[in-house]
């Protein structure tokens, strides 16, 4: 079955960054104290989740989820706190592979909630699931998530040091937009791969601002590639070498995450050309492929 499209609400406008806040370093500092304070285990499948889940399972349920918020054109932040509440819960609770999709679907609710205007809704996650997951099991799993979590939601993400860090950079308001899109979307891939957890959601801002400028061409137009490396990690304190560790990884993963698009995409145009009467046929993932397919064991 493919995935059935909710009508999109309409975008509400947003308020814009205060320069303020941005300029005044307490809180930056604060955002640094507080995200140790949200970061989930990372050996939580050794040691909590050893029976059925497996890193490969939470892949696949991320990209689902990505899709899911792409779809619905939510605030670039829902995502990636959606996947911290299924890391959080996940370090403390051993969970069934049948109960993934519901404990993503609920964490996607429950972002929303927190950086939405106007969040997804429990009838259009339910549509998404293939009604897999009632509107009664949502709310009662909500309720579930919210005790695990200790109701705390406000978590800090990358997206949070984003536009800090970009005080730094001096670039054209046309080029520091091209770098925070690509920055956004490097983040989305970092919350996909659970190798990223090792790294606090400062250092993945900064690593993912670095492959982006890295990946534009622009770095001379602000300084050399080593001094403005070493700028970026001074503005969060990060390790040199660790930023430049985690750079070199997320460059990595996209070169992975491009050629598996490639490989998909190749996929589908073969069965497009041995299906040539079929007009539904399109790259979407179903929610099917989640829960039937893809979340078995290895």
């Amino acid at each position: 079955m493919e995935v059935m499209s909710a009508k999109l609400p309409a975008r509400n406008p947003r308020a814009v960054p205060d320069p303020h806040l941005l300029r005044d370093g307490r809180v930056l500092r604060n955002l640094l104290q507080l995200e140790e304070r949200y970061s989930p285990s990372t050996t939580y499948f050794q040691c909590v989740q050893r029976r059925e889940l497996r890193p490969r399972m939470r892949r696949v349920l991320a990209f689902w989820m990505l899709e899911v918020c792409e779809e619905q054109k939510c605030e670039e932040e829902v995502f990636p706190l959606s996947m911290n509440y299924v890391d959080r819960y996940l370090s403390c609770v051993p969970t069934k592979k049948c109960h993934l999709q519901l404990l993503g679907a609920v964490c996607m609710l429950l972002a929303s909630k927190m950086r939405e205007t106007n969040p997804l809704t429990v009838e259009k996650l339910c549509i998404y699931t293939d009604n897999s997951v009632t509107p009664q099991e949502l709310l009662d799993w909500e309720v579930i998530v919210l005790g695990k979590l200790k109701w705390d939601l406000a978590a800090v993400v990358s997206h949070d040091f984003v536009e800090h860090i970009m005080q730094i950079i001096t670039l054209t308001s046309e080029k520091s937009g091209l770098v925070r899109k690509h920055a956004h979307t490097f983040i989305a891939l970092c919350a996909t791969e659970f190798s990223f957890i090792l790294y606090p959601p400062s250092m993945i801002a900064t690593g993912s601002i670095g492959a982006a400028l890295h990946g534009l061409g622009i770095l001379a137009e602000s300084l050399p590639g080593d001094a403005l490396t070493e700028q970026l990690a001074g503005v969060t304190g990060t390790e040199l070498d660790c930023l430049k560790s985690c750079q070199e990884q997320i460059e990595t993963a996209l070169l992975e995450s491009l050629k598996q698009d490639r490989s998909q995409q190749g996929r589908a145009h073969s069965k497009m050309a041995a299906h040539p009467d079929s007009q539904d046929l399109h790259l979407t993932s179903t929610p099917t492929d989640v829960t039937d397919v893809s979340l078995s064991s290895d």
